[in-house]
């Protein structure tokens, strides 16, 4: 697809409005919204491990949708979700709330930073807290997304908790989609999820016992060469890197965790 330089794109992105011809033709837009080169560089580069147009378009992403992002981090979903869904959609970004503190705090202040510097893309971005309550206004969010998020809930022991919140958030026969890096099915399940590996298995049964219905899965982001046993956990591949120099060119060329993607409704 040939570039779109970054005032055409948000020029594109401004001119479009909601209507039943738009809803139609936006699918489309997705490709170069991927596509376009107000993406960081360094997110670019982790499309071959993350698959975006193939994710996306397995989770049902539509133009028109509220979309909720769990924990958006650095932004990667966030470049591509929030000038796609800026014409028709909204976009809301759910991070763990600045009174927290610490890394919190710092997270919070980055994710503002990184919107305001680009409003052309970000205007009407929405950013709400991960806390006691709903992240959009109640039943009222058509997709929940949460990329690789389930083990540090399992981690800090909040899962059922997070899983409630995405549950109320969602309208009836809402979509929940998901990713998490993939554990072994031969090793029993660390409920703390110590290494960062969670069996699709043992997520499926968390999330359907919290009030979803698994629809289907998909094996976009299936890597044969993770053999999951590593000195630091699923940390030791790329992007981490958590051993440094030590057999770097061998975890660069295993490259990104095994994941599962999996799509729920709520029920």
């Amino acid at each position: 697809m040939e570039h779109l330089n970054r005032r055409a794109f948000a020029l594109l992105t401004a001119g479009m409005v909601a209507s039943p011809g738009l809803a139609g033709a936006l699918p489309s837009f997705l490709a170069a919204a991927i596509d376009s080169p107000m993406r960081s560089a360094r997110n670019v580069a982790r499309d071959r491990y993350r698959h975006p147009l193939e994710t996306l378009r397995f989770f049902g992403l539509r133009p028109t949708q509220t979309v909720v992002e769990i924990e958006p981090g650095g932004g990667y979903w966030t470049e591509i979700l929030a000038p796609y869904l800026k014409p028709a959609g909204r976009y809301i970004a759910a991070l763990p709330p600045p009174s927290a503190g610490g890394e919190a705090a710092r997270g919070w202040a980055a994710f503002l930073a990184k919107m305001n510097a680009a409003p052309e893309f970000f205007a009407g971005v929405m950013v709400t807290g991960l806390g006691a309550g709903p992240m959009a206004p109640a039943g009222g969010a058509d997709l929940v997304l949460s990329f690789r998020n389930l083990h540090d809930w399992m981690a800090d022991g909040t899962a059922a908790q997070k899983l409630g919140l995405i549950r109320a958030t969602l309208k009836p026969g809402g979509v929940f989609g998901i990713e998490d890096h993939r554990g072994r099915p031969d090793r029993p399940q660390d409920p703390r999820a110590g290494s960062g590996y969670v069996r699709q298995d043992y997520a499926t049964r968390l999330i359907t016992a919290a009030g979803f219905r698994l629809v289907g899965s998909a094996a976009v982001g299936d890597n044969p060469r993770d053999t999951k046993d590593y000195p630091k956990g699923v940390w030791t591949l790329p992007p981490t890197l958590a051993m440094g120099a030590t057999d770097r060119a061998k975890y660069l060329a295993i490259g990104e965790s095994d994941r599962w993607t999996m799509k729920f409704v709520r029920v």
